[in-house]
């Protein structure tokens, strides 16, 4: 057989992508909720059905279309959850252009630099990121504006802005739709790895077709389940682990601003709530004494399965690994297959696993650590690449593996479990960081000979970052050079990524070959009064 992948490709989805998705459960179910936003306030609440879901979407796709927005044409999204954010990712999709999504924590310099790495030619924000907005992106050719941040009521501050409620056509009999394009890009998440600069995620149409398809089926999602999605939409748990798992079941999605301790059990009792995602924050409301005995709560997609925190949290933990490169679950596993206690299961159908060592590039022995590859179809199975990045599109891959950076080992049965990440990577409260672009910017403050960042255990957000520096002459003493630092962060690092201490030594633990033992560095950070 002589194929290209584009064809291959073409088998596995034809006629599919996000807007048949949308139109395909807007004939089969149309009076089922598709999505349902509670904000905090309760004269807030709306519900739209599949049949209201696809009218909205189109309305906006066709309003964009009249601002110019064409096939591949770039839109930074740069909101917290609201149903907004919803309408004009799906109409982006829509139209054939990529949706920008960009963490709300950023700082402008942040900003800019995703906007113009992606190459935006217009946004769609909130109030409260007006005007940093078009500080960071002034050379866009409009900024759509909504009326309130979230549900909550906000002044649009002084400026040519598009209000959002103007940027649909009146009828989504406007829309004249497209040819449908499996492998073209549909959105943009930025990520960070070991490199200090985020990098520019890719994914397809296809990608969230197989993420609909395959998602609903790892996590037990059925056509009458309901998921509520209190992450960020500019993360892919909560785009394609979450959203799209609802849109391939044709399930509903509950959708809240942000995570709320105090209203967690009130939002699931009164709408039946099926199932989270779940992360170390969530455990105090799930342990709560006082929860609802009668609760339809019953699976958190997890990093493992364990049936001790089951019976803690009082709902069943389905093992999941993924990243924002493989789209969705890419290692699972089921409560009912009485695994070990803390594995991640067995590869998810459709992809390959290989443990490597770091040190030798071989292939690992069961029991043994090493980096976990995985393999499966860019732009399907794993992201297309990552946007006008062809080194880092060379580092990731390796005859078709994918190099994710994580650390596992193979054990009894095949079980993979988790062990550590790559040491210049660390995890602050879901959010990924980069050490060497925190170091990059503590090097640049006066009086910063040398640093090294690492990851300081912290019980609520699994780490926070901390900084450990030797001074070099100039410097001063080292509470104030610890407020320098922080202040120089502050100004150009999103919060979760300013360390949280400044530590001085007078050297780093060094091995052989002088190389700086971060591990080290980190029982130091662990050993030091909580911050």
């Amino acid at each position: 057989m002589d194929a290209t992948l584009e064809q291959l490709v073409e088998f596995q989805t034809h006629g599919q992508d996000i807007p048949y998705l949308l139109g395909h459960w807007a004939d089969a179910r149309p009076d089922h909720p598709a999505l349902v936003w509670e904000p905090r306030g309760a004269e807030q609440v709306r519900t739209w059905t599949y049949r209201e879901l696809l009218t909205e979407v189109r309305r906006l796709a066709a309003g964009l279309a009249e601002r110019g927005i064409e096939r591949n044409d770039k839109v930074l999204i740069h909101s917290e959850n609201s149903p907004e954010m919803v309408m004009s990712w799906l109409a982006c999709a829509t139209v054939g252009a990529v949706a920008v999504t960009t963490n709300t924590k950023s700082v402008t310099s942040e900003l800019e630099y995703f906007a113009s790495k992606a190459q935006c030619v217009a946004a769609i924000t909130q109030p409260q990121f007006a005007v940093m907005v078009a500080e960071a992106a002034p050379a866009l050719r409009w900024i759509a504006v909504t009326a309130d941040d979230s549900g909550e009521p906000a002044t649009l501050p002084t400026g040519s802005w598009v209000p959002f409620d103007e940027l649909a056509a009146s009828s989504s009999d406007a829309w004249s739709g497209r040819s449908i394009e499996p492998m073209l890009p549909f959105g943009i998440m930025f990520t960070s790895g070991t490199t200090s600069r985020p990098k520019a995620v890719v994914h397809t149409h296809a990608n969230a077709i197989w993420a609909s398809r395959t998602g609903p089926t790892n996590i037990d999602l059925g056509p009458d389940d309901r998921y509520l999605i209190s992450l960020p939409l500019f993360h892919v748990n909560a785009q394609c682990w979450s959203f799209f798992a609802v849109l391939g079941a044709g399930a509903t999605a509950v959708l809240v601003p942000k995570w709320s301790t105090s209203r967690f059990w009130d939002v699931v009792t009164r709408y039946g709530i099926t199932h989270i995602s779940a992360l170390p924050f969530t455990f105090p409301a799930l342990m709560d004494p006082e929860r609802p005995t009668d609760h339809t709560l019953r699976v958190g997609v997890f990093g493992f399965v364990s049936p001790g925190l089951d019976a803690m949290l009082g709902i069943s933990l389905y093992g999941a690994f993924g990243m924002t490169e493989t789209v969705t679950h890419s290692i699972v596993a089921r409560p009912d297959e009485n695994l070990p206690d803390r594995s991640m299961g067995h590869a998810a159908p459709g992809y390959e696993i290989a443990v490597v060592s770091q040190d030798t590039g071989a292939l690992c022995d069961p029991g043994e650590p090493g980096e976990l590859w995985l393999r499966g179809t860019r732009g399907v199975q794993l992201f297309l690449e990552y946007f006008d990045n062809p080194e880092a599109n060379e580092a990731a891959f390796e005859d078709g593996w994918f190099k994710t950076g994580d650390v596992v080992e193979i054990g009894v049965g095949g079980n993979v479990f988790y062990r550590e990440r790559d040491k210049d990577l660390l995890k602050v409260g879901g959010e990924n960081v980069s050490a060497r672009e925190v170091e990059e910017v503590v090097a640049s403050v006066a009086g910063v000979a040398q640093v090294q960042v690492v990851g300081k255990h912290h019980e609520f957000l699994d780490q926070v970052v901390v900084a450990f520096v030797i001074t070099g002459a100039d410097a001063p003493d080292d509470a104030a050079l610890e407020t320098d630092v922080i202040a120089v962060c502050k100004q150009r690092l999103a919060s979760f990524k300013v360390p949280r201490a400044v530590y001085v030594v007078d050297a780093f633990p060094l091995g052989t070959l002088d190389k700086v033992l971060k591990k080290e560095l980190r029982d130091m950070a662990d050993a030091k009064p909580p911050v």
